[in-house]
């Protein structure tokens, strides 16, 4: 056997090794769905193409291919943890950055000297940066990854809910059930009922039975935009989603800012502070980047997530003002559109009675939308609302903008 046989016959991995390393990571993607982390397809994918491309050597490196591909939230990040370790044991190296040595001299050296220009000074002035590490001029992709505080719902606010949940019920489209249930419309013969009650009366037919399909409200589906644009209009559109989620049966909340987050099973907190707190704790890219067309995208990557916009009431919550190339926000508004039996658009923007949608996001998606409405806080959402989601004078602002 040459040399160069010999190295080719190391690199190839025995299909034994591969069959075992193969089922161990599929086992590790069934454990966290099972505990309850969200898993679709496209992230499996991302996941594996990861391990594919970087080819980890060690555990941490592995741990932080499905920590980038796999958890989107910080509740997610605890059972993805508790199943990583129990599948590949412990992270020590999870954290090691680089295996270039640090130089502990250089550095040491570094910080005892002095400045000896004062321009940095001047310079450090001339920007002010966020606490998202940017300097504010523009949109970014971070994300703060600290606790958000919310202040204590007043006494107003809480009186505009109450208002909005006895209007909700009127302003929700409805939709005929695909069941069928008892009653005095006389829509289907109930052949069943008719049989069972004929054998009383020995095959005598003494009155006929009928089902029809009832009427229920449609799923509406909020989506919550929460980056730093929004900071100031964030807490009262979080409020009115914890109002639709409490009042309607089949409600759905999402917020994103830089990623995706389902937040309906915290909105189902009664008491709308303590969901707001908890709130907090789960929404970790509150007040920071944008990215409205990657967290579309990844919303419609989702097959469940999809079967909830789908003859669905869609309400966008969002300033609309995309971060970079708006081709991903315009085929994903374009796609939900499809969807969803109603599109609606609310911009805190639009109450300014000379705003025009100019942005490229915006005027992106303009077509696809059927309704945009200036919403920026609880007041202005009860209004929408009583004209039922657009269906009044809000409506002129898309007409007057195409035309």
């Amino acid at each position: 056997m040459t040399i160069d046989d010999a190295r080719g016959a190391e690199t190839v991995p025995e299909p034994r090794i591969v069959s075992r390393t193969q089922d161990h990571l599929f086992g590790f993607l069934r454990e966290l769905h099972a505990q309850g982390l969200s898993v679709p397809a496209n992230k499996q994918r991302d996941f594996l193409a990861g391990i594919d491309t970087i080819a980890p050597s060690t555990t941490g490196q592995l741990y932080w291919v499905g920590m980038a591909s796999l958890v989107t939230s910080e509740s997610g990040r605890h059972a993805y943890d508790e199943v990583f370790q129990r599948f590949f044991g412990t992270t020590s190296d999870a954290l090691v950055a680089s295996d270039e040595p640090v130089d502990e001299t250089d550095q040491s050296e570094d910080q005892d000297e002095e400045p000896t220009s004062a321009s940095g000074q001047d310079d450090a002035e001339d920007v002010v940066v966020d606490d998202a590490g940017g300097s504010g001029l523009m949109a970014s992709r971070t994300s703060p990854e600290t606790p958000k505080r919310f202040a204590a719902t007043d006494a107003r606010s809480l009186e505009l809910m109450r208002q909005i949940r006895g209007e909700l019920t009127r302003a929700v489209p409805r939709t005929r059930s695909r069941r069928r249930v008892p009653g005095t419309r006389r829509h289907r013969v109930d052949l069943r009922a008719v049989y069972l009650e004929s054998r009383r009366t020995h095959g005598e037919i003494v009155q006929l039975r009928w089902r029809h399909r009832p009427s229920r409200q449609r799923r509406i589906l909020l989506l919550v935009d929460v980056s730093g644009s929004m900071k100031q209009y964030g807490p009262d559109y979080l409020r009115f989603a914890h109002t639709v989620v409490g009042t309607c049966d089949r409600a759905e909340a999402f917020t994103f800012g830089t990623r995706l987050t389902r937040v309906t099973p915290t909105l189902r907190i009664r008491d709308v502070d303590t969901a707001l707190s908890a709130l907090a704790r789960t929404v970790l890219d509150a007040d920071g980047g944008t990215l409205i067309g990657e967290s579309l995208q990844e919303f419609l990557l989702d097959a469940h997530f999809v079967t909830m916009a789908r003859g669905a009431l869609v309400v966008v919550l969002s300033d609309g003002l995309e971060r970079g190339d708006c081709t991903a926000m315009a085929a994903s508004v374009h796609r939900l559109s499809q969807l969803a039996h109603q599109l609606a658009w609310w911009s805190p923007l639009a109450c300014d009675p000379d705003y025009r949608p100019l942005t490229r996001g915006m005027a992106a998606v303009l077509g696809d939308l059927d309704t945009l409405a200036g919403v920026r806080d609880l007041a202005t959402a009860l209004v929408d609302v009583r004209h039922g989601f657009g269906r009044g004078p809000q409506t002129r602002l898309r007409e007057e903008f195409h035309a």
